[in-house]
């Protein structure tokens, strides 16, 4: 392993942090703008300082301190075991180190993600508080299952089938961010405005899609830092195949981007700037599963699924089952996330003796992630909502987030909000 340019690589990941937050706060009201930003930065904190406190005790890594069990003939490795507070991790460029660098940037990254769904109405204190939750908690125990050795990446010594494979991401950051951002939009509900009393969607528009695209681009460049990262260090690829971590990375985000051009101009007859966006960042979300380790020309075809399907499932989400998601963080993430480890299992390079049980593995991990980190989520932002309440009151609702969380908007001189759509 190449340690400096592992280094280059980690310290590129906060650009994606960035590029989602602009995002998010793009496509949310302009009186929310700054208190979006705000938050970001906040999620950001809680989750290094939790999973540095405790998250990467549990998390571990290849090799290091665990937990397991027998049961049924196999050893079930289930969660890390190294001490609190970091004291078991010599901090000097080991492969420990260098994981828990990348660590505090991915579980950042994952813990952004669902502020997109409870943009305009997710108040500062239990976002600080749920992602503590999320980056000490939640995050830690998957994660150990597939980078930290954990039972997902021992399906083969256990039951002879191809290990979970996920090199860049797309379930650890991406469709746990995902799921957060469905439990929260559960919890919070739509916002006032957006449904008539018959159900009918009221259209909300993002109040700055220049930073909304700008924020594409920002992304592109952390992902391309957190895919190479993470393929080196738990998954041990040589520095010379990070070029095509690269190639892949920029094929994923135009074939996703393109894709959602191509599908919102033959639906809408003209293109959708917001959509299209998504597009980018799912074909991104889609492609991190396998990274280097599929052809371009399946790296483009994974990512325009993922940018197809994206803008389908953001108005099945909208308009049939009633969920309010700003920035399309469900179907983005998640959705997209989770058709990426599908088409990881069809498309990465292997021989055909495994073909079917990676099938199998990507499956098993899958349906982990629905069967066991969903509710997990859910179950803990219910109990932390009963006590600390997750939605502004109603008045913060009109005034917007920025004037009741922070006492200021964040374009006090330039912006006129455009209340029409949102009865008083």
């Amino acid at each position: 392993m190449n340690l400096s340019l592992c280094l280059i690589s980690i310290l590129l990941c906060p650009l994606a942090a960035g590029g989602l937050a602009l995002i998010h706060q793009g496509l949310g009201r302009s009186r929310s703008a700054a208190h979006a930003m705000l938050a970001s930065l906040c999620a950001l904190a809680a989750a290094a300082i939790a999973f540095v406190l405790i998250g990467a005790s549990w998390s571990g890594f290849p090799g290091g301190s665990a937990h397991s069990f027998t049961a049924g003939g196999a050893q079930w490795n289930w969660l890390g075991n190294e001490a609190f507070l970091v004291h078991s991790i010599p901090l000097d460029g080991s492969l420990g180190s260098l994981i828990l660098c990348l660590q505090i940037f991915a579980v950042g990254i994952a813990a952004i993600i669902p502020l997109s769904a409870g943009t305009d109405r997710w108040r500062l204190a239990p976002i600080c508080f749920a992602t503590t939750i999320f980056a000490g908690l939640v995050y830690p125990v998957f994660a150990h299952w597939v980078w930290g050795g954990g039972w997902l990446s021992q399906l083969r010594t256990n039951f002879g089938i191809a290990p979970f494979q996920d090199y860049g991401g797309a379930s650890v950051i991406q469709v746990t961010g995902g799921l957060m951002a469905l439990s929260a939009a559960w919890i919070l509900g739509p916002r006032r405005g957006k449904y008539s009393d018959d159900g009918i969607a009221t259209a909300i528009p993002g109040h700055n899609i220049v930073l909304v695209l700008f924020g594409c681009i920002l992304a592109l460049v952390g992902w391309i830092g957190l895919e190479s990262a993470a393929s080196m260090l738990f998954y041990g690829i040589a520095p010379g195949l990070i070029v095509g971590v690269i190639l892949n990375a920029v094929l994923s985000a135009s074939a996703g981007c393109l894709a959602a051009v191509l599908t919102t101009q033959f639906r809408y007859r003209k293109p959708d700037a917001s959509l299209s966006a998504n597009g980018w960042i799912a074909g991104l979300v889609a492609g991190s599963a396998a990274c280097a380790f599929v052809s371009p020309l399946a790296a483009m075809f994974t990512a325009a699924v993922a940018g197809v399907l994206t803008t389908y499932l953001v108005e099945v989400l909208e308009l049939r089952l009633l969920v309010d998601d700003p920035g399309g963080a469900i179907s983005v993430h998640a959705g997209a996330g989770i058709w990426g480890l599908i088409a990881a299992g069809l498309f990465m390079h292997h021989s055909m003796i495994s073909f079917g049980t990676q099938i199998l593995s990507q499956s098993i991990g899958i349906a982990t992630l629905l069967g066991f980190v969903l509710p997990l989520i859910h179950g803990c932002n219910l109990l932390l909502n009963r006590f600390l309440p997750y939605r502004v009151d109603r008045d913060g609702d009109w005034q917007g987030m920025d004037i009741r969380e922070l006492g200021a908007g964040a374009y006090p001189e330039f912006v006129i909000h455009a209340d029409e759509f949102v009865p008083r």
